[in-house]
């Protein structure tokens, strides 16, 4: 399975305005699952830029009802009902959401030839909101002008790698007893002998994670939730010298995110939804490197690897 990635389809705010400046959506690759996360305007022409398959996205995570968040959604949508779509999707937002889309597609007499399992999300507190045998998702409560959450991802353990090297020089073990030895069992020999299990297997995969935050002021009360991740998106809609207009309208600086990133000590810091009064994006980075090292500034259609 390859290695799980994030490809930043669009990562400034508000307003498109030019080739370049696109509002916020990214898909995150993961444990074989493609997550689309946030779904600003123009969305399905940037995943068809980035040559992202539309069938494999299942699960859709929604931030928050500002348009820059969700306006390409509804068309989205509707390309997966014109394209024949069959399989359903999950969406999960903040309680609204299945309103807008309902009423659309209502007063569009459109019949979806697909479903739509919605997950409202309306806690303020850190939620698991989805789980399986591969990942399970929490929800990060944010501080916006509007209820507004992250995202926190996070594969589960996989089984042990088979050292078939080494257990080809134990005769007495057959193909039946792998699953154990995956599953971190000892063997015991015919004769009673005790080979250990890190003997005849590898250790598995490091479990990766990644946190997605915006939009949010600079807010403390995260750090605790996003602690040690891979990988962290955090927003910075200004620069420190805008700090005033950040608090204003509730968004934070990229010096703040990156004092966000060191308190977690998080392994990497992407930083995204840039305002557009900002045109360039390295003045953000330089900015936040002050504070905490390992940081980039996110550019759309560009891949990132956890």
């Amino acid at each position: 399975m390859k290695k799980p990635s994030l490809t930043i389809l669009g990562c400034h705010s508000s307003i498109p305005n030019n080739k370049k400046f696109h509002p916020t959506a990214q898909i995150l690759e993961m444990k074989g699952y493609s997550f689309l996360i946030d779904c600003g305007e123009g969305t399905q022409v940037q995943l068809r830029k980035a040559k992202i398959k539309f069938n494999k996205i299942i699960h859709i995570f929604i931030s928050h009802l500002h348009g820059d968040h969700f306006f390409g959604l509804i068309g989205l949508l509707s390309t997966f009902h014109l394209l024949g779509r069959e399989k359903s999707v999950s969406i999960y937002a903040p309680k609204g959401l299945k309103e807008i889309i309902d009423i659309h597609f209502k007063w569009s007499y459109t019949k979806l030839k697909y479903c739509i399992d919605h997950i409202e999300l309306s806690s303020k507190k850190l939620e698991k909101i989805m789980d399986n045998k591969k990942i399970e998702v929490f929800s990060i409560p944010l501080k916006h002008r509007i209820y507004t959450n992250g995202f926190l991802f996070k594969e589960k353990p996989s089984h042990r790698k088979l050292n078939m090297e080494e257990i080809k020089k134990i005769p007495d073990i057959n193909i039946g007893y792998f699953k154990n030895l995956k599953l971190g069992k000892d063997f015991q020999t015919n004769d009673g002998k005790i080979i250990p299990n890190s003997q005849l297997t590898f250790d598995p995969p490091k479990i990766l994670s990644y946190a997605f935050c915006s939009d949010t002021s600079f807010y403390l009360p995260i750090i605790e939730h996003i602690k040690y991740v891979d990988l962290l998106y955090h927003e910075s809609t200004f620069l420190k010298t805008e700090e005033k207009r950040a608090i204003n309208t509730g968004h934070s600086t990229a010096n703040q995110a990156a004092y966000i990133a060191k308190k977690a000590q998080v392994k990497k810091l992407l930083l995204g939804h840039y305002s557009n009064r900002f045109p360039n994006i390295k003045e953000f980075e330089k900015e936040a490197k002050e504070i905490f090292f390992n940081v980039e500034a996110s550019e759309s259609l560009k891949t990132y690897y956890l």
